[in-house]
Order: C-alpha cells, then structure tokens, then sequence
C-alpha cells in the first residue's frame, strides 16, 4: 500500500512541477494575464486526471501481478530467463516467441550476434477513451512499447536479456504510465518461452520412449527367433540325420555334429545382447554345412572373411537372415544348385559384410515377403542409427547380394615412446 502511494504520490509531484513552470511561464505573459483563474483552473483538472490514472496503473497491476511493488509498477521491465539449449536454439525459440506476440509491428533479428528488437502497438486495455488527447498520459510519447532481447551462450544454456519498455525516453516515466502493457508482454514472453520448452521435452520423452519400446519389440522379435530355431529346418536335419544313421552313418554324425554346433550358437545368451561377426560366421557355417550334407553337389560355399574382422559386433541372427534367404529364395528354387559366398572387409570406419548366391535373383520364383530384410533394416538402425545400413543388389552374372555395413571397432590409440 505504501509503495502504492508513493508511486501515485511521484506522479503527482512530477506533474505539479510542471504545471508551475508552465503556469509561470503563462502568466507572465502579457495576452493571458487577463485569464488569470483559467491556469490554475486547467492545472487542478490536469492534476485529477493524472491521479485518476495513476490509481488505475495501481489497480490494473494489482490486477496482472497479484502484489504492486517497484517492479511491476515500472513501465520498463527486465527478466533474465535460462533456456536449456545452445545459444542457437535459445535465439530460434525467443525470436518465434517474439514474433507471434500480440500487436507486433515491427521485428529485427540478427542471429550471429544473437539480438532481437520489436516494437508493439500499446493497446487501450479500457477500449476507446473518451478523453483522447486530454489524456495527460498521452502527451509525452506515441502509442508503442518496444522489446529488445539478447541471448548470452553459455555451456549448452541459452541466458535470455528481455527488456519490454515504452519506445519514449526514460524520464517520460515520472509523467505517464503504460497501464501494465510491458509487464503483460514481459509476463506473456516467459509464459511462451517456458511452454515451449515444456513441448520440446514433452516430445523429447515421447521419442524416448517411442525408442524403447521399438528396441523392446525388436528384442521380442529376436526372441522369438531365437524361441523357433527354424522349425522346418530342425524336422528336416534330423530326418535327414535319421535317414543316413542307416545309410552313410559316417554322414550322420558330421550332421549331427554341425546341427550342435548350429544350436549351440543359436540359443539366446542373457548376459549380451550384441554378438560378434566371428559367433555369427560359426552359426552360418554350421547352418550351411547341414544343407550341404542335405543338397549334395548342388551346394557350394566359400567364406573369406579375414581374422581381424571377426571381433566385429553385430545384431546375432542377422547374419542368418541374410544366409538364409540366400538358400530359400535363391538356391533351392534352382534346379542345379550353386553357391554361397560370405565376404568381409574393412573400409575406413566401417566393415562390410556380403552373403551373395548365384540363385534365382529378383523375381517371382525366387521373391520372398521381404518381412527378414525389413526386420534386419529396423534392428540396424535400433543398435547403430544412421551409422549403419543394408544393401541388396542383383549379383553379376546372376543371383542376388545382401550386404551389412556396420561401423568398425575403434583402434586402441599406439603407444608412442619418447626418445632421450
């Protein structure tokens, strides 16, 4: 209440002032010394309405802050707001802000040196006045507030400078007040600022979130994988296996041999959930091994792969998916058979990895659903991102080739000794 009367009481003086000096001015001079009570007559009026004002500012930002002090009295107001982004993002977010505020006008901003200046039409908050320019608060000054911010980079914190003032000089403050339009464009800019990063971590958690569960279903999806083990293909090895235990007993245990090696790399592990291009060759090897047993002649595989590539992490099944594919859709629906070749090399940060047959190729007989290659693509981009990807072109002169790029496991920094 004090601080209420003080400001009133401010105002007032500051007027009084002014009106004396214009008073003493006018009556000294020669035509008005004749209208002698019309001075003074005009001063009380003037000092009503200024009064009149006054306890409406007083009011009004009562009304916005719910308390009246120094701060929310003043018609220029400063706030200093921390945004949680590099001084880039921070100037984007303040600079849209800004220019979606109400009665906008005029906007200038500069990015490389991080500023934004605004100005903005002061409305009436009590609509049209029937006192017009009799309005004392209208003689010093337009009808415009003005917003300059600045943006201050800090270590992946963006520091906001708002100052909302009236586009008039400061020492029009002790005349005229601005009825709390700064204090609402200061208020409404923070309000703004702080939805808006509320929406940015809102979609934050929800991309998180999103991300787990994909990486939950994948893992679900890899489960199951690991879960059926190729129904068809277990019936198929051991009534093979079974078949040739009284033909060629010799070729039923290598079979037999290479179905435990083949399990034993594919039964799901619970401590890892990457494998290494070394497990997944052992798996692939084993795998075609049995067909070969089962296919004869009509099977060739050749794998070159060198010995320093098979530390390489790498989804585990994914290998298999391509493998097989090669067999089912490229192989098997060709009558004479062919061959299979795994290749691994290294090429600069990354290594790449190609089953290629010389089957089927494209086509409607050796088509499948595309459901492996699609799964494969998801869970690359699950474990690695945009840092991994899978290739599948048509194979020269025939056949197809699918190849995995990974990123290549970093070198251990070399031990330079210094010389005496």
């Amino acid at each position: 209440m004090i601080k209420g009367i003080f400001f009133v009481a401010r105002l007032v003086v500051a007027w009084l002032l002014l009106l004396i000096c214009v008073a003493g001015l006018v009556s000294n001079s020669g035509p008005f010394r004749s209208l002698s009570p019309l001075p003074e007559l005009l001063a009380a009026v003037v000092l009503a309405l200024v009064v009149t004002g006054a306890f409406s500012h007083l009011r009004r930002v009562r009304l916005l802050a719910g308390h009246v002090s120094l701060a929310t009295l003043g018609n220029r107001q400063r706030r200093q707001i921390e945004l949680p982004f590099e001084a880039g993002e921070a100037f984007d977010m303040l600079d849209a802000t800004i220019r979606e505020l109400p009665y906008t006008e005029e906007v200038e901003s500069a990015r490389d040196s991080l500023q934004v200046r605004a100005k903005v039409l002061r409305p009436n908050p009590y609509g049209r006045t029937v006192l017009g320019w009799l309005n004392p608060f209208s003689w010093l000054g337009g009808r415009r507030n003005q917003i300059f911010a600045t943006v201050t980079p800090g270590d992946d914190i963006g520091s906001v400078t708002l100052v909302c003032e009236p586009e008039s000089g400061a020492w029009t403050d002790w005349f005229r007040v601005d009825d709390g339009t700064n204090l609402v464009n200061a208020e409404a800019i923070s309000r703004a600022l702080a939805r808006r990063v509320a929406e940015r971590r809102r979609r934050e958690r929800q991309a998180a979130t999103q991300a787990v569960t994909d990486k939950e279903l994948a893992q679900a999806r890899l489960n199951l994988l690991h879960a059926q083990v190729e129904p068809h293909f277990l019936y198929n090895t051991l009534a093979s296996a079974q078949y040739l235990t009284r033909s060629e007993p010799a070729q039923a245990d290598r079979m037999l041999g290479h179905l435990i090696q083949y399990l034993r790399h594919s039964l799901p592990s619970a401590e890892e959930t990457l494998s290494t291009l070394g497990e997944e060759l052992e798996r692939a090897r084993a795998y075609l091994e049995i067909l070969k047993i089962r296919m004869g002649a009509r099977l060739e595989m050749k794998i070159e792969v060198p010995d320093a590539l098979r530390a390489v992490t790498l989804p585990p099944m994914m290998l298999q998916t391509l493998v097989e594919n090669a067999i089912k859709h490229g192989l098997e629906p060709k009558p004479g058979g062919g061959t299979v070749w795994i290749f691994g090399r290294r090429d600069g940060d990354s290594v790449a990895v190609t089953v290629a047959d010389d089957g089927q190729g494209f086509g409607p007989a050796g088509g499948g659903t595309g459901i492996g290659l699609k799964n494969v693509r998801e869970r690359l981009q699950l474990v690695y991102g945009p840092r991994a990807s899978l290739a599948v072109v048509a194979n020269v002169p025939e056949g197809v080739a699918a190849t995995l790029t990974v990123p290549a496991p970093q070198a251990p920094p070399v031990a330079v000794e210094a010389r005496p």
